[in-house]
């Protein structure tokens, strides 16, 4: 997998229906307890509430999981789950808070409600498409260092770190499928003097 999207950051939203309080809850996730402990996190917060609704979708195993939390069958956990594959978020766990107001909503009120809190805090938590990116170290001369640190950008590639001493080297990860044309830019623009170490791979931002 080239890429996917995910939540950019935890966050969390809320609104008032029919005087139901609704707080929507959303947080990046990589691992399926890092999800139940997210999950267990606003249960324990919210111990007064109604209802703590929840879904969560993660690449690794491409689980899938939700609950209604007591409310009626397919009104609370599958709209959750439904924004969230709709979105095309992965590797997030959000959870749907709801205090009764004492107004019934019905069974299309509740699926309105619960897919307007599953909106709301995937809104808040910014959806982000995440790129994998070859991390890289190259190591240059002080003349070279303004030219490179330069290019590495116009490929968009992120410089990460720099380490001045006898030479300069560079850290930086880009984007694999633009690595190729960046080694080959690199080569030319140092007569073949400056190549790049390939250090690993990891899912990055994508950049623009």
């Amino acid at each position: 997998m080239q890429s996917y999207k995910t939540v950019e950051n935890e966050a969390a939203d809320e609104f008032i229906e029919q005087r139901s309080r609704f707080i929507g809850y959303v947080k990046p996730v990589v691992t399926e307890q890092q999800a139940l402990d997210f999950i267990n996190e606003k249960r324990q917060k919210h111990w007064d509430a109604t209802h703590n609704v929840y879904a969560y979708i993660l690449r690794d195993g491409q689980l899938k999981r939700y609950s209604d939390d007591g409310e009626p069958h397919g009104t609370a956990g599958v709209p959750t789950l439904d924004v969230m594959v709709k979105s095309g978020v992965t590797d997030a766990v959000v959870v749907v808070t709801r205090y009764f107001g004492g107004i019934l909503l019905g069974a299309g009120g509740l699926v309105r409600a619960y897919t307007k809190g599953a909106k709301i805090a995937l809104e808040a938590g910014g959806i982000v498409t995440m790129e994998s990116c070859s991390v890289c170290s190259l190591t240059c001369d002080y003349a070279q260092y303004g030219k490179l640190s330069g290019m590495i950008p116009s490929f968009g590639g992120v410089i990460d770190n720099t380490a001045f001493t006898d030479n300069v080297t560079l850290q930086y990860h880009i984007a694999e499928d633009r690595l190729s044309a960046f080694q080959k830019q690199l080569a030319d623009a140092t007569c073949g003097s400056v190549s790049t170490d390939i250090l690993s791979t990891k899912y990055f931002p994508k950049k623009g």
